[in-house]
């Protein structure tokens, strides 16, 4: 089999890698890929939105299956695009990826199936929206609707931290189109947990759960990020609260997708928050996440490649998915400033070192050569997991790798699964 992946960052290196363990799987492309890619898969120079010359690269090159790992590509329609043209696709079509294409609609569809999620309202006019957070009680949560890389919701403590965060989504378009609409929704308490799911339209099956750090600094301080490391599994989502959610959130939303006319085949990433009136739904994603994907892959026993056709073929119920009995922790190295304004091109040392450990991956995300050597390319420059028989072992593990590599002003979170007291 001949597969296409299309993304570029640490998600798509670690979805290629655990493709590479498939004995059906025979050639692995990438696009656009990075320069650590390059060294597991043949990267190809077109960028992931660009529809017609990722086609027209499948039709050339006969691509026997192609994996999405981002979401504009999904959100455009890349699916139904590839469909049409007889070609093997893993992904949602359009009229499902807006399940996070458009945050308005996915709370519309959990209000509408009595999927439990935070109250909310919607606006598309700045006045109106100013005019509500003017009547709120703080804190409350202000949500670009559109994607913005996992950047557009703001976590508003007071009136003033609400009027500039609306001002810079709806009025600045510091996301572009997607502040053309906000929604603007009570803030939940509890802690969060990631749990994604194969869906083939009508059977979803959860995978291990993950929790992620999104804050830019340790303590969970600073802006939002992409994430700024992960682990797998999550110390809080207990046999209960897993039965919980199956029966009130996963099944509703797959059936809910179905009955709209919106059959879901791919991914279903469900970000949730552990309240004290049980489980709620804080965002769904349409793709693996990132970096929860680095963590979940390497626990996974079981073909990736036979579940992705599974899903496809509407077959899902056919596979009895195993897991590995252990733990896996990530902790991104980032340039330093980001997730705001970053120098790039810094040559990253100690890989070498790092690739020889046994039970640590180095998933590389933002990465580029020059001179024969590995530079930083990006904001989350590389994601390094360490796997264990638990979470201490695995946490240990990663910060083990970490400790190896280094590049001028890399910047990385010192807590990341460490158990809070």
């Amino acid at each position: 089999m001949k597969v296409l992946v299309v993304g570029g960052g640490g998600r798509e290196h670690a979805i290629i890698l655990k493709l590479k363990e498939s004995p059906r799987v025979d050639k692995i492309y990438c696009a656009p890929g990075n320069a650590g890619i390059s060294e597991d898969a043949e990267c190809v120079n077109i960028k992931a939105t660009d529809i017609d010359a990722l086609m027209k690269f499948a039709k050339d090159e006969k691509i026997d299956f192609t994996v999405v790992g981002m979401d504009d590509p999904l959100v455009m329609g890349i699916v139904d695009k590839f469909e049409e043209n007889g070609l093997k696709i893993f992904g949602p079509r359009k009229n499902a990826a807006i399940i996070e294409g458009s945050k308005a609609f996915s709370k519309e569809l959990m209000k509408k199936y009595n999927i439990p999620t935070a109250s909310y309202e919607t606006f598309d006019n700045y006045n109106d929206a100013y005019l509500y957070i003017k009547e709120s009680k703080f804190p409350i949560v202000i949500k670009a609707d559109g994607l913005a890389l996992g950047k557009g919701v703001l976590i508003c403590g007071s009136l003033e931290d609400a009027e500039k965060g609306l001002k810079q989504i709806m009025v600045d378009k510091k996301f572009g189109e997607s502040g053309d609409k906000v929604v603007i929704e009570e803030f939940l308490t509890g802690p969060e947990v990631s749990v994604l799911s194969f869906c083939d339209g009508t059977t979803v099956v959860p995978m291990v759960s993950a929790q992620d750090h999104k804050r830019a600094f340790d303590g969970d301080r600073g802006l939002n990020t992409g994430g700024m490391g992960t682990f797998s599994p999550s110390r809080i989502y207990t046999k209960e609260i897993s039965d919980i959610c199956m029966e009130k959130i996963f099944k509703p939303t797959v059936s809910a997708l179905k009955k709209e006319g919106r059959e879901f085949k791919g991914i279903i990433y469900f970000g949730l928050m552990i309240t004290k009136d049980g489980p709620k739904v804080i965002e769904y994603n349409a793709r693996f996440g990132d970096p929860e994907t680095q963590v979940i892959l390497p626990r996974l026993d079981f073909d990736l490649f036979d579940i992705f056709e599974a899903c496809v073929d509407g077959k899902l119920d056919k596979l009895d998915i195993k897991w590995k009995d252990n733990a896996a922790a990530c902790v991104i190295l980032a340039s330093g400033g980001y997730p705001e304004s970053y120098e790039k091109g810094f040559t990253i040392n100690g890989l070498d070192k790092c690739a020889k450990m046994d039970n640590i991956y180095i998933y590389h995300a933002g990465t580029a050569f020059k001179d024969c050597k590995f530079v930083t390319n990006g904001g989350r420059v590389l994601g390094v997991t360490g796997v264990g028989k638990n979470l201490d072992e695995a946490i240990k593990m990663a910060y083990k790798g970490v400790e190896f590599i280094n590049f001028k002003n890399a910047h990385f979170r010192r807590d990341i699964g460490i158990k809070k007291v």
